[in-house]
């Protein structure tokens, strides 16, 4: 049995593939997905459309799917545990393709569940958290309403039908499939809630697809029998590293993100840059661009690590974070050969970066945290052959980014603490 992972961003397909890699699977992220012949047990498509309006989403998903799906192959749509992007619209144009949608976000090694069809996060409910606040402060973050709205009927699983007896829990669900509902919303608390989830519905024969985070993922991934065979995965240690320098691209502006900054510069020391926005939105065409650029490739020319991040203005709309990250990864492009492993934080920016420097697809080699995955590019117009770590802004330990720089670093020596140097124009 194969896999396909649909997703609409690059660091949500890493971290939802990672878990069938660690379950010694094959996995492979590709960007270009209606180009792209990548062949593996466990394909994730990042299809970029996150920032898209809801119709251009679904069409892209659509194209997607179609061009990637094969006879025999489960469907797995990775969406947002806090609920972001156009989920409910991508679900809706992959339903009458696909059948059933089991519903089911919930992420418990990260904190996030589902109780009553609401999303909680660390026990709080999302809508309370700076991550909903930053780009839907204007709306609920009501799982059915979301998919009624896309135009889907739907039905809820509660915790306590599902924890029940497995063989009246699956005619349930089979019985909701042939009543028209086309979305099952399903509550889960714990790791064994999605486990009990994966074990029953991927023994069903009713045609229907999985819609969930990394959570759901990788309880499907540990399933027994389910997959044809399992191979070893990339011993990631064994790899070859080199005393070149790693740059770690923070475009990210949430809390969980500023803390993880704020650990990696106390413990590794890294230099830091904050380039501000209104260099990324100018372009070539701000008078300091030159100097930005500068400043980057004498840091990497030094072999320094390198902390370099968006800043943040008055001006500041969380709706330019292509732009904003697509030029910084224009500024970064000429420098980027002297790169020896990179940390992108933030699908897009991680996006905007690799394919600046031809970079489509990715084979995924292991997971440093839950979430925050290790890979290396399957193939690379220029030739990169570099490590390359990504992660979700809002995601992750306080550690998160200074356990993948360690990872990435090439001797000891580079772990050890010292003196931070924040550089900035005056």
């Amino acid at each position: 049995m194969n896999i396909l992972i649909i997703a609409d961003d690059l660091s949500g397909a890493a971290d939802c593939a990672i878990g069938f890699t660690r379950a010694g699977l094959q996995s492979v992220v590709t960007l270009d997905p209606l180009n792209d012949k990548a062949e593996a047990q466990v394909l994730a498509a990042d299809t970029d459309t996150r920032r898209l309006s809801p119709a251009q989403a679904a069409e892209r998903t659509v194209a997607a799917f179609k061009a990637l799906h094969k006879p025999g192959q489960r469907l797995y749509k990775k969406i947002d545990s806090t609920l972001r992007g156009n989920w409910a619209a991508e679900v809706a144009a992959l339903q009458p393709l696909a059948g059933l949608a089991i519903v089911a976000p919930a992420y418990p090694a990260t904190g996030r569940t589902l109780r009553g069809g609401r999303v909680f996060v660390n026990g709080m409910p999302l809508e309370t958290t700076d991550t909903w606040k930053l780009e839907n402060f204007d709306r609920p973050a009501d799982v059915e309403a979301m998919l009624v709205a896309a135009g889907l009927t739907t039905a809820k699983l509660d915790l306590d039908t599902l924890r029940g007896n497995g063989k009246p829990l699956a005619h349930h669900i089979t019985e909701v499939a042939l009543s028209g509902v086309q979305a099952l919303i399903v509550d889960a608390k714990t790791e064994d809630d999605l486990l009990t989830l994966a074990r029953l519905t991927a023994s069903m024969d009713q045609p229907l697809f999985w819609i969930g985070s990394g959570g759901l993922a990788r309880e499907i991934a540990n399933l027994p029998d389910f997959f044809d065979a399992r191979f070893a995965t990339i011993d990631a240690d064994a790899i070859e590293r080199n005393q070149a320098p790693t740059l770690i691209l923070v475009g990210s502006l949430s809390g969980v993100c500023e803390r993880q900054c704020a650990l990696l510069k106390e413990l590794s020391g890294v230099s830091e840059l904050v380039v501000p926005p209104e260099v990324l939105r100018q372009g070539i065409a701000h008078a300091d661009w030159a100097t930005w650029q500068a400043r980057i490739g004498e840091q990497l020319d030094g072999c320094s690590d390198l902390l370099l991040r968006i800043g943040r203005d008055n001006a500041f709309d969380p709706h330019e974070g292509v732009q904003l990250s697509t030029m910084l990864a224009v500024l970064v492009e000429p420098h980027f050969a002297k790169v020896g492993g990179l940390i992108a934080t933030g699908g897009e920016t991680a996006r905007a970066m690799l394919t600046t420097v031809g970079i489509d697809s990715l084979q995924l080699s292991m997971e440093i945290e839950a979430g925050v995955a290790l890979a290396q590019p399957v193939a690379s117009s220029d030739g990169h052959r570099l490590e390359i770590v990504t992660k979700a802004g809002a995601f992750g330990t306080d550690h998160a980014l200074y356990a993948a720089w360690q990872h990435l670093s090439a001797s000891n020596d580079r772990s050890q603490p010292k003196r931070t140097r924040t550089q900035g124009l005056e």
